[in-house]
Formats: structure tokens, sequence, C-alpha cells
């Protein structure tokens, strides 16, 4: 799908570079004893992410009969980890925002193993012509733009904490800003092949946004997770890190970055909604938590 070296080589890895780092700022290492101290909510929403999103992305390419290199691609989506619009979504429905940014910070250092396992499985599976992808390289390519510069963002926040306060909000503007202007360009480049080709991917990209959402609020309220960690979970498997799918797909074979440029145009659209749907639920159950509360005190004293 891209072919200008300036974009996939250089401003892609740079984007997401600068929104991994800006994510790291938000992180210290009690997000990551989250794992330990309330392990339920994070194991739930890791399994989702690790197994359910990308099983059923294969489910998804199969139903649809997708060619092999757009096959795939949705799995290669399907893979990847969640991204901050899922955190921002989870903050304005009032969804576990915790639960949200440990899962995209787990979740991206967990993809230098799911990444590369689920696209060689993938690229087996459907037989598909993407080269000779070598794991080794898309480790590499994985880790130098999700893990170091989450690692280099919270490293600035152990440091510099002031710095780190007064620009914070600013870089993470400028991140999200990247991530649109560069997904969209992506876009763009390649207008005529993704509309060649939009036919075919947009049945299954809208599947598999709907049925990971779904399959995983189901899953998080069967597990006896609370409404807003069951949203946050939902959030981070439908909105996904597009743009590293995108980057990863790119060093493959043109089509298989459609998947994610045709998913990354709706899926804001689709997680809005949900979110939508969620505030006013969650917003009526923290009401009635805190009349129960205020009712409890008297009795207590």
């Amino acid at each position: 799908m891209i072919d200008s070296p300036l974009l996939t080589s250089i401003l892609l890895p740079a984007a997401i570079a600068v929104i991994m780092c800006s994510l790291g700022m938000e992180l210290t290492r009690d997000d990551f004893r989250r794992v330990f101290t309330a392990p339920r909510g994070v194991l739930i929403g890791m399994l989702n992410l690790a197994l359910i999103a990308p099983l059923l992305a294969f489910a998804m390419a199969e139903l649809f009969a997708l060619p092999p290199e757009l096959a795939v691609g949705l799995v290669l989506l399907g893979a990847s980890p969640g991204g901050m619009m899922a955190n921002m979504l989870t903050h304005l429905s009032r969804g576990d925002t915790a639960l949200s940014v440990s899962m995209t910070a787990i979740s991206s250092v967990a993809a230098v193993i799911t990444v590369p396992l689920f696209l060689g499985l993938s690229t087996s599976h459907f037989d598909a012509d993407v080269g000779d992808p070598s794991m080794a390289g898309v480790v590499v390519r994985v880790l130098a733009i999700t893990i170091v510069p989450v690692a280099l963002g919270m490293e600035l926040r152990r440091r510099r904490p002031r710095l780190v306060g007064s620009i914070h909000a600013r870089v993470r503007r400028v991140s999200l800003a990247l991530f649109a202007i560069v997904v969209l360009g992506a876009i763009v480049s390649e207008h005529d092949t993704v509309t060649d080709h939009i036919a075919e991917v947009a049945g299954a990209a809208l599947a598999l946004n709907l049925a990971a959402m779904a399959v995983s609020f189901a899953v998080a309220k069967l597990a006896r997770l609370g409404d807003r960690q069951s949203t946050a979970i939902s959030l981070e498997l439908g909105v996904h890190n597009s743009a590293l799918a995108i980057a990863v797909g790119a060093s493959l074979a043109p089509d298989v970055t459609i998947p994610a440029a045709v998913y990354s145009s709706f899926m804001l659209f689709t997680g809005g909604a949900f979110a939508w749907t969620m505030s006013r639920r969650n917003r009526e159950a923290d009401a009635l938590t805190k009349a129960a509360a205020a009712r409890a005190r008297p009795a207590e004293t």
C-alpha cells in the first residue's frame, strides 16, 4: 500500500515513537506492578489482547475469504497492542483509565512477542506472498518504536518530574496529532490502492472491531469484573495501535497495510459510540455507589 520511503521508514516510525514516549511519561513502575497487586483485570485484559483478538482476526479473515496478503494484514492488526486513543476514550467513558493505561503499556511490551508470532502463523496459514519476513527484523522494529520510547518516557518522568508535568499535555496533543496526520497521509498516499480493496476488507475489519469489543466485554463480565474495568478492556480491544500495524506491514508487502488503514478510518467512531453509551451507564453506577456509601456512613458512626 505505502510506497513512499520517507513515510514508511521515517515519518510513521517517528510518529509512533513520539506517541509511545508520551505514553511512557504517564507511567510509573506501579502501572506494571498492577499485574501482581490487582491481577484479575490486567490478566483478563491481556488474555483478550494477546489471544482472543488475533484469533478473532483469523476467524474474520476466513469468514470473509480475504486474499492472503489482506488476511495477514488483518491478523497483524489483531495482534497489535492497544493505543493511546483507547486510553482517552476509556477516560471519557468513565472507565478504569489506570487499567487501560496499564494494558496499553504491557501489551506494547508484549508486542515484541505477539506481533512476530501471529505474523509468522498467519503468513504460513494463508500461504501469503510477503517475501520471507525476518522475525528478528520484526522484533527489532517493534522494540525500537515501542519499548525503547516507553522506557525513555518513563525515565524522563523519573528524573525530571516537573519538566514532564509541564510539557506532557502538549506532547500528548502533538503525538495524537502526529498519529492522525501520518495515518491519514498513509491512506491518502495510496488512495487508489485502498479504494480498490476497500470492498474486500471493510466488512472483515468492521466485523473484527465489533466482535472484539463485544466478546472482550462479555469475557470481562463473565470473569465478574465491574463495568468500569469491562469498558477499559473492550476499548483496548476495539482501538488498536493501527499505526504500528501499518509500519510493520509496510516492510512486508503493500497490501498487508490495507486492513489497518481501513480499520483506523472508523475505529474511533465505533469506539466513541461505545464510550458514549458506557459513560452514561458508568455515571449512573458511580452515583449509586456514592449514594450507598453516603447511607452507610451514619451507620458506621
